[in-house]
């Protein structure tokens, strides 16, 4: 197979292609610096583009048999300003109307685009099982998630299928949430983030790749998908299993104040957390690896 990836230089991105690689399936991953892009296995290229069009790039779609959509500009990378909100849009929209183009001018069109979104979507469900029926929620995050899964739609008219993949916080070492959140603990014995209370969906990085590939091969598989373990966590979960692995006493808790003080606005991704289940995954008979967060910390932290 021929799998081109926009945002394939991210933590979701470089674990596929290094699994597709591993199948010796072709990746080819777009980049606005293909340069820095290194350490790629022998099956797979970086390939320049804008991050907004097509130019250049367009053509590779010809005879490619899936697109995984993942660009957008990193969520966690500093204070959410009006700016900064701009940004963050503006990167998922530019990066699905540039994917849905060249999937437009390609004479023999890929078979299915992979397009990412998140839980985000849903908003703040506090204790509420949240499945892909689930109405969209209010706020920034959902705003955001909307637009961006409704980037790539008209490849459907088409004749392409599309999946839609709602990611939950992936765990991996190499990268992401887990591992910046992996000093604070270390330091400051931090044991939850505001009341522990709100939920962690969660999903070790191996199952994403393995749903993501499992999605793109199985032609039943159409619409959205939540890409989430089964067993979401509670932050005080999370953080007493954490602190087991890293065999260090947690203490101190940090108040939703101080979140908000410290990250403005961001702070609504850590405080207002959804217990989103993969219910069509499952129901498309997808098996994960490592269900439970004990399992899956200990599989990455030892």
């Amino acid at each position: 197979m021929r799998i081109i990836i926009t945002g394939g230089s991210g933590l979701i991105g470089r674990a596929l292609t290094a699994d597709l690689a591993l199948d010796n399936h072709e990746v080819i991953i777009l980049s606005r610096r293909p340069e820095r892009v290194i350490d790629l296995p022998n099956s797979a290229i970086a390939e320049w583009w804008d991050g907004y069009s097509s130019k250049g790039w367009g053509p590779l779609v010809d005879n490619a048999d899936a697109v995984v959509n993942l660009a957008g500009e990193n969520l966690g990378s500093g204070r959410w300003t009006r700016k900064r909100k701009h940004d963050i849009l503006e990167s998922r929209l530019n990066a699905g109307r540039a994917v849905a183009k060249a999937v437009e001018a390609a004479r023999h069109k890929p078979q299915v685009v992979i397009q990412a979104s998140a839980v985000g979507y849903y908003g703040s469900c506090g204790d509420e099982e949240v499945t892909e029926d689930a109405a969209p929620g209010c706020g920034f995050l959902a705003r955001t998630a909307i637009e961006w899964e409704n980037s790539t739609t008209p490849v459907e008219a088409m004749g392409v299928r599309r999946v839609i993949i709602r990611t939950g916080v992936v765990l991996s070492i190499a990268g992401g949430a887990l591992a910046r959140m992996l000093l604070p603990y270390r330091l400051f014995a931090i044991r939850r983030l505001a009341n522990g209370k709100q939920w962690l969906p969660w999903i070790h990085i191996t199952d994403e790749v393995n749903a993501i590939r499992f999605l793109m091969e199985n032609e039943k598989a159409r619409g959205v998908f939540n890409l989430t373990d089964p067993n979401p966590a509670t932050n005080a979960e999370f953080s007493f299993q954490l602190e087991k692995r890293l065999r260090r006493p947690a203490l101190v808790p940090i108040p939703k104040s101080g979140l908000s003080l410290f990250l403005g606005e961001m702070a609504t991704a850590l405080i207002d957390g959804q217990r989103a289940i993969p219910k069509r995954l499952l129901q498309l008979g997808f098996t994960f690896r490592f269900t439970g967060i004990n399992l899956a910390l200990k599989d990455l932290l030892g």
